[in-house]
């Protein structure tokens, strides 16, 4: 057994992107693993840590060495590696050959399919000095980088340039040079608490080591928590509390290796701005957490987290208010100067914009959801005035000047225009909601008018670039469409919006501009996509849900995605039933026994015709069942049908114990068959019950 020491490796580099650290972190973490346990290296726990400037790997015990493995080779056949007179073939002296080793060196394997050349050999395993340069710099080539950058004369990419690289396995220094950059046991610390290197004896002095030295908390996580109880408490000393703080503390982290929080004020007459715009503005452009009081309502505070202990920390106060300061007057301006015009005089300005080549302008989208909403409030039986008037302007917010410095308040700052122009609440609130959800964890639009602009809006982009056959491949996906029908399938279900989706989804498609495919085509492929997105929704919901209990509900492709979750619900009842398991092996019975006699359709049961017992109890029980389950399947009470025809159970397995389906005569075969075909119909109510596994 090899000696197992703890090993460290840390990349020092220029200031690392951000909002991409802590991904950075995981994945050089997860990559060296997976290469450390492809070459069998033994190792105990792995932690990973970054700071601004550096991405560090820590593996507990990990082995000096590789255990040494014997190697079986095989080689050609016996009766082929030697001729008649047992001299060694070409084929045995090319084994020889490959394994190193003379032809009388050779063993055999005799085995019940014939007997074989055969070698064994000792490998003997390499050392972490051999085997780990390459391990980091394949984990760093294999790094989730979108665009790598080189520095200096040599051809190494990163996603910035690196200065430095600790390799220490225990106090041993691991000598190599990874990406052109000699490793070494030196690290660097904070940029100004910090000169000079620091020497890291070992890697379980490592996180003491930098933040004793060189003023740097290398722990993600901690530092994390640090900049959270440290901008909590500065909040509640300005009388309040953060704000939106968990969208901030990552990217906050990412920037500080020292963690100071500072309290900062701005002038009161700011917040006479949309709170959005005022909540933007600090936490887009400067990363400053907003303080509300325990109302919600904000204060004219701000907490920002410096990377340093300064000796004068109100000089840092005040270097941050003027900063803030010109941001929320160009917020101010912006407010007033956009409310000069109204958003409907917009209108036809959206005609010189271009929404995507082939789709035509925004004016021209802002129309093709005004007829999909439209659609979608009839079909609703809701008034369509209000989101009719909602979708001819809620893209108008698009030209303003606030959206245009503040990207992500369009539709915010669209709700808050037209209520100042006099627009009916209803209308502004749908334009201030359709872009929800605006990502994963959002709320849907609370309004129904919201909730009918949104799924029309998203439903428009949808069927837009699929007329334009560029539908998502792999993970690319530029126009969000995998976030466009997640919405959809939100919004149609927890919404509560009960309507048939594949004839919305034509209304969409059909208002498009003539596409590249034709129109069926389209609305197949977005129906598909938005049930792939189906599929997520519900298994990310419902941890125990059976992908196969999806596949039983998708087979009915329920026109409206509500009647889908009530099937849904009722199959996964169903299935905990005792009879279930009998009713979903039976159900697949019927199925393989109507396939192989043609799928008959036409067929009706003939009561005289019915000759055993068996049968006629099935008969009379499915008789029975009908008149039953038919006016709950009228109301969709799913669940309370499913309870009825587990009823069936043992008519059924009377049925297939006693009679025999494919009788010589021809007319008592259909009629059973017939028998069958309406017991497997009436169960395709609600899904095919025949794809559940259960025990």
């Amino acid at each position: 057994m090899s000696k197992a020491e703890d090993f460290l490796v840390e990349i020092g580099t220029e200031e690392l992107p951000p909002k991409a650290l802590r991904s950075l972190m995981e994945a050089f973490g997860e990559k060296l693993i997976g290469g450390i346990d492809d070459v069998r290296l033994s190792h105990g726990q792995a932690k990973t840590f970054a700071s601004p400037r550096r991405l560090t790997v820590l593996v507990e015990e990990l082995a000096e060495r590789q255990e040494d493995r014997k190697v079986d080779q095989k080689g050609p056949p016996v009766k082929i590696a030697f001729d008649g007179d047992g001299k060694p073939t070409p084929a045995a002296t090319a084994f020889a050959k490959k394994c190193g080793v003379d032809v009388a060196k050779l063993g055999t394997n005799k085995t019940d399919k014939g007997e074989w050349l055969a070698f064994e050999s000792v490998e003997e395993g390499k050392s972490v000095t051999e085997l780990l340069p390459g391990l980091v710099e394949n984990a760093l080539s294999a790094l989730p980088v979108p665009r790598r950058m080189r520095w200096g004369a040599g051809e190494a990419e990163f996603v910035r340039p690196m200065h430095w690289i600790v390799m220490l396995h225990g106090k041993t220094v691991i000598n190599a040079s990874v990406m052109g950059v000699e490793t070494g046991n030196q690290t660097r610390g904070h940029r100004f608490h910090s000169s000079g290197p620091i020497t890291i004896r070992s890697p379980d002095v490592y996180l003491d080591t930098l933040e004793k030295d060189g003023y740097v908390i290398a722990d993600f996580e901690r530092r994390r928590e640090l900049v959270r109880t440290g901008v909590d408490a500065e909040a509640a000393r300005a009388g309040g509390r953060v704000v939106d703080g968990e969208s901030l503390y990552d990217e906050v982290a990412a920037l500080v290796e020292w963690p100071v929080p500072v309290l900062g004020s701005f002038d009161d007459k700011f917040l006479e701005l949309p709170r959005e715009a005022v909540i933007s503005t600090l936490t887009g452009h400067q990363r400053y957490f907003p303080v509300a009081d325990e109302s919600g309502n904000l204060l004219s505070k701000f907490i920002t987290v410096a990377n340093l202990e300064s000796k004068d920390p109100d000089q840092v106060r005040d270097g941050n208010e003027r900063v803030i300061r010109p941001r929320l007057a160009d917020a101010a301006f912006f407010w007033d100067s956009d409310r000069r015009k109204s958003l409907a005089s917009r209108e036809d300005d959206l005609r010189e914009v271009v929404y995507q080549q082939g789709l035509g302008s925004l004016f021209d989208k802002s129309q093709r959801v005004v007829i999909v909403a439209k659609w979608l409030a009839s079909a609703l039986e809701h008034n369509a005035a209000t989101v009719e008037r909602a979708a001819s302007i809620a893209k108008c917010d698009l030209l303003t000047g606030m959206v245009g410095e503040f990207p992500e308040l369009q539709g915010t700052m669209g709700g808050y225009y037209a209520a100042a122009d006099g627009e009916t609440e209803g209308v502004a609130t749908a334009i201030g909601e359709h872009y929800r959800p605006r990502f994963a964890g959002d709320a849907i639009p609370g309004s129904q008018d919201g909730q009918l602009l949104a799924a029309a809006d998203k439903l428009d982009t949808l069927a837009g670039v699929f007329s334009l056959g560029k539908k998502p491949s792999g993970n690319r996906d530029p126009f969000g469409l995998r976030r466009a029908a997640l919405g959809i399938v939100r919004i149609m279900i927890e919404g509560g919006l009960d309507a048939d989706l594949k004839a919305l989804i034509a209304v969409a498609v059909n208002a498009q501009p003539r596409g590249k495919l034709d129109n069926d085509d389209v609305v197949a492929e977005v129906y598909g996509f938005i049930s792939d997105r189906l599929r997520r929704y519900f298994l990310d919901r419902d941890s125990g849900l059976k992908t196969e209990t999806f596949d039983a509900v998708m087979v009915r492709q329920p026109s409206s995605l509500l009647d889908f979750d009530r099937r849904l619900a009722a199959v996964q009842t169903f299935a905990r039933l005792e009879q279930a398991e009998s009713l979903a092996a039976a159900n697949k019975r019927i199925a393989n026994i109507l396939r192989k006699a043609g799928d008959p359709v036409g067929l009706s049961v003939k009561k005289k015709l019915l000759q055993d017992d068996a049968e006629l109890a099935l008969f009379s029980a499915l008789e029975s069942a009908q008149q039953k389950v038919g006016p709950l399947f009228a109301v969709r009470s799913y669940a309370e049908a499913l309870n009825e025809l587990a009823d069936l159970r043992d008519p059924v397995d009377r049925f297939f114990d006693d009679v025999l389906v494919m009788a010589d005569d021809e007319a008592i075969k259909n009629n059973r068959l017939a028998l069958l075909g309406e017991l497997r119909a009436l169960f395709l109510e609600v899904a095919d019950i025949s794809r559940l596994s259960i025990g």
